[in-house]
């Protein structure tokens, strides 16, 4: 029986893959390493195996010797603080036995850090909202200048490593972006972008060797908490839809061949639209499924499955269609504590009746 070992388990994002990789009918043994305990101890993973940070200096010692011990035949990172620090030392990685299903170190830097990330894109001619470093005082000012809407609004985010809307900001208010960049030693890292629409999509992919495997179009109809938030983004998905649009296809494709010649792993594309209707993409996800993978497992699309047989067993799957292969329409209802749901939106409302 072959083994997998998937990090941060416990979390979301991670048990999202875990549990599609649970229903593969390959019954590989799953394990899962994190550094949350309280998280950890709630996998689904067989075994749970604790261990720093990805950015403590024992990490990479501890991974190594869990490697040697267990002995899995893939490893798999779940977020970009260990997807960044473990492709470092992969050739160390897979010199235990561990396979792992990575873009390069090169493409990977660049999609993690979100300014790299637009430089790539904006030389390549993508459609992309316009970012700028935000080094000083000066950089602020001229970011309200240059890129604030009608609201004179800008968008504020980390370009540094992290997800869920690290440091996100909308703000038309010089002396709160301020404070905002004091606050989270922000000077030098955070970029300032032009202000998009609410709407988002996201464009998840699979490639190997320079060749697309699959790829499956999501919208995001609301955050989890996202009232609790300043920016309204929490990067937990709390309504996800299938959904399918060929100019999402094209721009998605342009933007993955953007920052890779040869694309190889997971590339998760998210974009928001701007008030001319058109997606534009606002960073690259790195060789990571998202959290609401299940959503796709359970309405008959296992990415992380097709994921693993391909690194396992050099298998493929075999798709009527590589791009889009689930229906539009079909929605992925969340919220704490309780059981996600799939269904239509034509279903939901037959359960919900007003009072007579």
């Amino acid at each position: 029986m072959k083994k997998i070992l998937i990090a941060g388990a416990g979390g979301a994002p991670s048990e999202g893959v875990i549990n599609s990789l649970l229903k593969s009918d390959k019954n590989e043994e799953v394990i899962g390493m994190g550094s949350e305990p309280t998280d950890l101890v709630l996998s689904n993973a067989r075994r749970k195996y604790i261990v720093p940070y990805a950015n403590h200096p024992d990490y990479k010692a501890a991974l190594l010797r869990l490697l040697n011990a267990e002995k899995p035949d893939l490893v798999h990172f779940q977020n970009d603080l260990e997807i960044f620090n473990a492709s470092l030392f992969r050739d160390e990685i897979e010199a235990t036995g561990a396979k792992v299903f990575m873009p390069s170190n090169e493409v990977i830097d660049t999609c993690v850090h979100k300014y790299k990330t637009y430089l790539k894109l904006e030389s390549a001619g993508i459609q992309v909202p316009v970012n700028m470093l935000i080094n000083d005082e000066a950089d602020l000012k001229r970011a309200f200048k240059d890129l604030g809407d009608q609201q004179n609004k800008i968008w504020l985010r980390a370009s540094s490593i992290g997800g869920g809307g690290k440091g996100a900001l909308p703000t038309n208010d010089y002396e709160l972006a301020k404070g905002w960049l004091n606050r989270f030693n922000g000077w030098g890292d955070f970029v300032a972008a032009q202000m998009l629409t609410e709407k988002t999509v996201t464009w998840l992919s699979i490639w190997y060797q320079g060749e697309l495997v699959v790829a499956q179009t999501r919208i995001r109809k609301g955050w989890t908490h996202g009232n609790r938030t300043v920016s309204g983004v929490t990067g937990v998905t709390k309504v996800g839809q299938t959904y399918s649009d060929k100019q999402v296809d094209e721009i998605a494709i342009r933007t993955v061949k953007a920052v890779s010649d040869v694309p190889h792993g997971i590339f998760g594309v998210d974009m928001t639209y701007d008030r001319n209707g058109v997606p534009n993409p606002t960073e690259i996800n790195i060789s990571r499924f998202f959290t609401t993978i299940l959503f796709f497992t359970e309405a008959g699309l296992n990415m992380p499955e097709i994921f693993k047989n391909i690194a396992l067993y050099n298998e493929f799957p075999n798709l009527e269609k590589k791009i889009n292969p689930l229906p539009d329409g079909l929605l992925w209802l969340r919220g704490m504590d309780t059981k996600p749901r799939l269904m239509r939106e034509e279903e939901m409302e037959k359960e919900l009746k007003m009072p007579a």
